[in-house]
């Protein structure tokens, strides 16, 4: 007989993968379980035996069985994937990879994929949005840097579509988020300059239209303001400048003789930028002037000379925007579904 005549579970027992594009019914007949039974292991479905959906999921994946989104969506109106939205900068910058990373721990043992989509420099935050759901491309979107009255979070609660933010918003109606306490974060970072004898604190702000932006604002002036110290928000500038011009600006500033003597840093990039432009104006960090930074990556580490810092987990930001993201997905009510990540503050002495 030859090889051609052979059932498909002999070729698979040799290695060989079937002609054409793979099926359910392919694997069916390469292990001898039922398509239904087929289907519910590669669904996880806990009432499996862990080896049968061990071993269904791993010839699957050897025979590059792909399903078909098409069909899922018509049968059961889902199509097993999460939508993350990120601008380039944020893949750039290791937001978004770490972003992803969590999010793929958390949905590794579900039957749900991540699909980036692109929001590009010339297209509004809520297109992307829009599309997706009109076309029923996902059944749950993530997205970040959340505004103070987001169109995209109002838009997915008037569709009733399942989604979560990171960063919140100031719409009265409750919705799903992650965020990073950064009110809690910036009135730290002062009461921690003013400790090295800072005199008058700076700090670039992200876009205004960011609510975070609002936080940050807060805990500053609420912390120089108890300890009665002054305190300012750079200007002309802000998080998405180019380093240079931040870099720029701090020089000059530097030039002055009522420049800052401590900075807060909204990120590690600006605070790379920061220090910069103090170094090239001839101030010691951690002597002259003091700096403390969020660290959101090990790299960081390696270029902050003099200067503190407080951890964002971004991984661990992912992990929990994918669980909780499935919680809604599954129907649960919204006001119970948000974490408010608190900074910890461990500083050296």
């Amino acid at each position: 007989m030859s090889d051609d005549n052979q059932p498909v579970a002999s070729k698979a027992k040799r290695g060989v993968k079937p002609s054409g594009k793979p099926t359910l019914k392919t694997i069916a007949q390469m292990t001898g379980f039922a398509v239904t039974t087929i289907s519910r292991a590669l669904n996880n479905a806990p009432e499996l035996a862990q080896e049968t959906r061990d071993r269904v999921q791993k010839i699957a994946a050897e025979i590059g069985y792909l399903p078909d989104r098409a069909a899922l969506r018509l049968k059961t109106g889902r199509t097993n994937v999460i939508a993350l939205v990120l601008e380039p900068d944020e893949q750039i910058y290791g937001f978004g990879s770490n972003i992803v990373s969590g999010l793929t721990e958390t949905l590794r043992n579900t039957a749900y994929h991540v699909v980036i989509t692109p929001l590009f420099r010339n297209v509004l935050p809520i297109e992307p949005v829009r599309h997706i759901v009109r076309n029923r491309m996902a059944d749950g979107v993530i997205f970040s840097k959340a505004e103070t009255f987001d169109e995209r979070v109002r838009f997915l609660l008037d569709n009733d579509f399942p989604f979560i933010s990171h960063g919140r918003t100031h719409w009265p109606e409750p919705h799903p988020y992650v965020d990073f306490d950064n009110e809690a974060y910036a009135y730290g970072a002062v009461k921690r300059l003013v400790e090295k004898g800072c005199r008058k604190i700076s700090i670039v702000l992200p876009d205004s239209e960011l609510t975070y932006t609002e936080h940050l604002k807060k805990g500053v002036a609420r912390a120089a303001g108890e300890a009665g110290i002054a305190f300012e928000f750079a200007a002309d500038i802000n998080l998405s400048s180019p380093t240079d011009a931040i870099r720029n600006y701090v020089i000059k500033r530097s030039k002055r003789p009522d420049g800052p003597d401590g900075y807060v840093c909204a990120s590690e990039v600006s605070a790379l930028a920061v220090i910069g432009g103090l170094n090239d104006s001839g101030k010691t960090v951690g002597q002259d002037v003091h700096v403390v930074s969020k660290q959101s990556s090990m790299m960081f580490a390696q270029f902050q000379p003099g200067a503190e810092t407080v951890s964002e987990d971004f991984v661990g930001a992912g992990r929990q925007l994918g669980a909780l993201l499935l919680r809604r997905i599954a129907g649960e009510p919204l006001e119970d579904l948000h974490t408010l990540v608190q900074p910890s503050f461990d500083w050296k002495s």
